[in-house]
């Protein structure tokens, strides 16, 4: 599809060549680990960074259709896309917007099934002066007009054959946002699971590892728990805090089940078999690199562990 006249200016630079066949059969079960390289000298924007990464080859109009203003820092779109557009739980849109010539890119916080059932796709961006963001937050209204394209290699889509897998999802801040949509997805995976008698794929257990800086800025909290109510001894959480408030009493009344700190080896350890465990990591690269070297201390092989520094 071609590129939307009013985005032409924007997108037109940025569309890369195609990508092998390689690169589409790269699955979350499968052995392919992503790391995205960032400069000590200068920010990198979302294309630099992702440059290596599969994308598609389409650029598909959307349009706003819903704006929730998730926590004080963080807006959460709600988009309504074209038909042919698809992705998978875990991955990214370069983001297009008239007038904006920096290109975005924020991962998808829904999960496909939202896709499939309403057309729609919702992200979740946080305040910043980078111009994508700053548009989200300053001048976006709903039915405003932006493109997107689909990109990642990170993501969670298991075939029905596919073994069953434990995952560990382990989140910093608005990070978040890949790991919710995988949650959710796992979570349809589950349901669809029971409705069609066993004969779609059977999801192991889900745990979420979540870190942000308050209680407020802990997005999606109340769906989380409800999915660890939802599938009782299948699904469950740890919420951290790492900036507690001067008034803890108050936390406690908005999410009591919130527990002050980083994330530690030792919350890992209770969920690391190295056999059936998959962890995927999403947030700042110092908490990515420290994670991910307490997993590999704790015997879980490096191929089972993916994650996205990027942001």
């Amino acid at each position: 599809m071609s590129v939307p006249s009013i985005l032409r200016t924007a997108a037109g630079n940025f569309l890369p060549p195609g990508r092998g066949s390689s690169r589409l059969r790269c699955r979350a079960l499968s052995s392919c680990s992503n790391t995205r390289k960032m400069s000590s000298k200068r920010q990198m924007d979302h294309l630099e960074k992702t440059s290596k990464d599969y994308r598609q080859n389409a650029v598909y109009p959307a349009q706003v259709c819903g704006i929730i203003q998730e926590s004080d820092t963080v807006k959460r779109l709600r988009i309504s896309v074209h038909p042919d557009f698809t992705f998978k739980a875990g991955q990214w849109v370069d983001f297009f917007i008239p007038g904006v010539e920096k290109v975005g890119g924020f991962s998808m916080c829904s999960c496909p099934g939202l896709l499939q059932r309403e057309g729609v796709i919702e992200l979740a961006v946080k305040k910043a002066l980078h111009p994508p963001a700053h548009w989200i937050h300053t001048a976006c209204t709903v039915g405003a007009h932006v493109a997107m394209r689909v990109g990642g290699n990170f993501f969670f889509d298991p075939r029905p054959a596919d073994p069953p897998a434990d995952l560990l999802l382990v989140a910093g801040g608005v990070g978040i946002n890949p790991l919710y949509s995988i949650l959710l997805h796992a979570a349809h995976l589950a349901r669809q699971h029971h409705a069609s008698g066993g004969r779609d794929y059977r999801m192991g257990s889900a745990h979420m590892l979540y870190s942000a800086k308050s209680v407020q800025e802990l997005l999606f909290k109340n769906t989380i728990l409800e999915l660890s109510r939802e599938f009782p001894g299948q699904f469950s959480c740890d919420l951290r805090v790492t900036e507690p408030s001067q008034d803890p009493a108050r936390d406690q009344n908005i999410l009591p089940v919130t527990r002050s700190g980083r994330i530690t080896e030792a919350d890992l350890r209770a969920h690391v078999d190295p056999q059936r465990t998959l962890c995927y990591l999403c947030g700042p690269p110092p908490m990515i690199e420290a994670i991910s070297q307490s997993l590999i201390d704790l015997g879980l092989p490096k191929d089972r562990i993916l994650f996205e520094k990027w942001w």
